[in-house]
């Protein structure tokens, strides 16, 4: 049993994933210029002005101590670091002060690593890096375009909701 279980079996699955997954059997991983850049299903911080803001982490974005904060949503300390980055939020994007900001970006995911924002999300940024890249209307309007075409539907169409992976949104403004 040690050696089916422990040796034979790893290796038939490991095979049959790098033969038939290989992409998602190695972490997804994005290259650019013969550079690995990331990968498409962990997320990376922008805080570049230029670029869409990817959702909070509660680990910053590491992945070896993945994870959430633990705390419940009676909280003291949660509830003063989601009305801090609510605040920052809607300073860093020039928006109303009585804006609702999208959850995902006030709160942190469960892993701390979450790749993706809803499409709402990006949409409210779109003014933000229009204005800091000195777009013109038909620029500002491509960056809806690149939302739409990032936005991936919910998984087998009934998994989750409508998400932007933000990395590979980022991907089509950087230079």
């Amino acid at each position: 049993m040690t050696i089916f279980l422990g040796v034979a079996y790893p290796l038939l699955i490991t095979g049959i994933a790098q033969l038939f997954f290989s992409e998602k059997a190695n972490g997804s991983l994005i290259e650019k210029n013969g550079k690995i850049i990331g990968s498409k299903l962990i997320a990376q911080q922008a805080n570049d002005s230029l670029f869409f803001e990817i959702r909070p982490s509660a680990v910053d974005y590491q992945t070896i101590p993945s994870g959430a904060s633990n705390l419940g949503l009676t909280n003291k300390k949660l509830y003063g670091t989601v009305e801090n980055r609510k605040i920052k939020f809607i300073k860093r994007n020039n928006l109303p002060e009585k804006t609702i900001v999208p959850s995902e970006m006030i709160f942190a995911s469960g892993s701390g690593l979450d790749p993706h924002i809803s499409p709402e999300a990006a949409q409210i940024q779109v003014d933000r890096i229009a204005n800091n890249r000195h777009f013109l209307e038909k620029q500002k309007q491509q960056l809806y375009v690149l939302i739409k075409k990032h936005t991936e539907s919910p998984q087998f169409g009934i998994f989750g909701e409508e998400r932007v992976n933000v990395l590979m949104l980022n991907l089509e403004l950087a230079p």
